[in-house]
C-alpha cells in the first residue's frame, strides 16, 4: 500500500476513474463531490475499503497528502477559494483540468505558500485505456521530491510521462484538441441543420467518413463543459478556432467560384507547410485502407461518393496559417487527435485522392448544402467561443447532443474499438 493518502475534489467521470484506478493500486483515497452525490458515491466505492468518500470538500483537503481537483474549468476558482485555504501543511495539491491558466492561478491565489503545485492532465477520456497515452506532469511550485510522489502515485496508469510547463500545455492542447473539437462539433450542427442522419446516407458510409461520423458521435456523447473550458478558458485556443472558421469560409468561397488555380495552389501550399516531403512514404501513413473501412454505423453503398471533405481541407489550412506542425506535438496528442490526423494525412499524401477532392470541390454539387451549413456552423461556434458565453456553448451544444443521442450507446462501443484497433496497429509498426 502507498504511503500516502490521496485526495480528490470532484468525482465525476475522470475523477472516479483516478479514484479506482489509484485505490487498485494500494494507495488509500479520499474523495467528495457536491453533498447531493455523497450517498450514491459512497454506495458505489463501498467495496473499495481504502477508498473514503467525505461530504466536503475541507475534509479531504485537511487529511491528504496529494489533492488532486477534477472538477469544471469555470468552477475551478470558486472551489479552489472554498477549500484550498484549508490545505494541510506541506501537502501537493495539482488539477486534472484541460486548461491550465485558470487551475494555476487559482491556486496561487487561494493556496497556502508552504502548499506545493504539481498538476496533471491525462490526453483521453475516461473510457480510453490509460496504457501508453500521455499524461502530462506540471511542476509548478514543488521540490523534486513532490514531483516524485505524484509520478509515483500516478504509475499505475501505466502512461506516458510528459514533462511541460502551464502555458507550455495549453498552447498544445488548443493546437491539437481545440481546433480538432470545433472540426467534428461543426460537422455535427451542419448535420443536425440538414436534418441528417449521416450513417443512413450512402455518401457518408465508408472509409474516412466512418472516422468522422464515430468521432462527431464520441465528442457530443461527452459533457459539454469539457470542450467549453478547453475552447473558452484556453487563452490560446480562441485564435485556433476563430482560424479553422476563416479557413473553411475561404475555402468555401473558392469552390463556390470555381476558382481552380487559386483553390489549388492554397491547398498545395498547405501540404508542403504541414507534410513536407519528410513524410512521404505511404507505409508511414498513421491509418492504412484496410482500417478505415471497418467501423461503419450503416451500409458502406456500392461505390465510394466522392466529397470535397471540406472540413479536412480547412483543418491543414488552419494549421498552415498558424505555422502548426502537428507532427511536433504527437506527444502530447490525444487518440482523437491522432485519428484526425490520420485522415487528413490519408488524403494529402495521396494525391489522387487529394485531386478528386479539388475537383469535387469545383465541379460536383452534391455537397453544397451540407458544406454551406458546415461554414455556417464553423463560423457560429468561432462566434460563440470569441463571446466567452459558457450559456451559450452550452445551448448549442446540448441542443446537437439531444439530436444524436439515440446512437450514442452503439457509436461508443465501436468508437472505443477504432481507437483501440488503430492504437494497437500503430504500436504494433513502431516495433517492427
Amino acid at each position: 500500500m502507498g504511503d500516502a493518502v490521496v485526495g480528490i475534489i470532484g468525482m465525476g467521470d475522470m475523477g472516479k476513474m483516478y479514484a479506482r484506478r489509484i485505490s487498485d493500486a494500494g494507495w488509500r483515497v479520499h474523495a467528495c463531490d457536491i453533498p447531493e452525490k455523497y450517498d450514491a458515491l459512497t454506495a458505489e466505492f463501498a467495496s473499495r475499503k481504502n477508498v473514503t468518500i467525505f461530504q466536503n470538500g475541507h475534509l479531504v483537503s485537511r487529511s491528504s497528502d496529494w489533492i488532486m481537483y477534477a472538477v469544471e474549468a469555470k468552477n475551478i476558482d470558486a472551489i479552489v477559494a472554498a477549500y484550498g485555504p484549508s490545505t494541510k501543511t506541506g501537502a501537493v495539491v495539482g488539477g486534472q483540468t484541460s486548461t491550465k491558466a485558470p487551475e494555476i492561478a487559482a491556486f496561487e491565489k487561494h493556496l497556502p505558500l508552504d502548499v506545493e503545485i504539481v498538476s496533471c492532465h491525462s490526453l483521453h477520456g475516461p473510457g480510453v485505456n490509460p496504457k501508453g497515452q500521455p499524461l502530462v506532469i506540471i511542476k509548478h511550485r514543488a521540490s523534486q521530491k513532490s514531483v516524485e510522489l505524484v509520478e509515483r502515485i500516478l504509475s499505475c496508469f501505466e502512461s506516458k510521462f510528459v514533462a511541460l510547463s502551464a502555458e507550455k500545455h495549453d498552447r498544445i492542447t488548443a493546437d491539437t484538441q481545440a481546433v480538432t473539437h470545433a472540426a467534428f462539433l461543426s460537422m455535427g450542427t451542419a448535420w443536425q441543420a440538414n436534418n441528417q442522419f449521416p450513417w443512413q446516407i450512402g455518401r457518408y458510409v465508408g472509409g474516412i467518413e466512418n472516422v468522422k461520423i464515430n468521432l462527431m458521435l464520441r465528442i457530443y456523447s461527452n459533457k459539454w463543459h469539457v470542450y467549453a473550458g478547453l475552447a473558452i478558458l484556453n487563452p490560446s485556443a480562441r485564435a485556433q478556432i476563430r482560424q479553422y472558421a476563416e479557413s473553411v469560409t475561404e475555402l468555401y468561397k473558392l469552390m463556390l467560384g470555381g476558382e481552380r488555380k487559386e483553390l489549388t495552389d492554397r491547398i498545395h501550399a498547405a501540404r508542403a507547410a504541414v507534410f513536407g516531403k519528410q513524410r512521404k512514404d505511404k507505409e508511414e501513413l498513421l491509418l492504412q485502407d484496410e482500417l478505415l473501412d471497418q467501423f461503419s454505423l450503416g451500409e458502406k453503398p456500392p461505390e465510394r461518393v466522392r466529397n470535397n471533405q471540406l472540413s479536412l481541407l480547412a483543418m491543414v489550412d488552419c494549421w498552415w496559417k498558424l505555422g502548426i506542425v502537428p507532427y511536433d506535438h504527437m506527444i502530447c496528442s490525444t487518440p482523437l487527435f491522432r485519428l484526425w490526423l490520420g485522415i487528413t494525412e490519408y488524403v494529402y499524401r495521396n494525391e489522387e485522392l487529394l485531386n478528386e477532392c479539388i475537383e469535387t470541390a469545383l465541379q460536383d454539387t452534391t455537397f453544397r448544402s451540407d458544406d454551406l451549413e458546415f461554414t455556417f456552423a464553423a463560423r457560429d461556434w468561432s462566434e460563440r467561443v470569441s463571446l466567452g458565453h459558457m450559456d451559450g456553448y452550452r445551448e448549442k451544444f446540448e441542443k446537437i447532443q439531444t439530436y444524436f443521442s439515440p446512437r450514442f450507446a452503439e457509436a461508443t462501443k465501436v468508437g472505443n474499438e477504432m481507437i483501440k484497433t488503430i492504437e494497437e496497429n500503430l504500436n504494433s509498426r513502431k516495433e517492427t
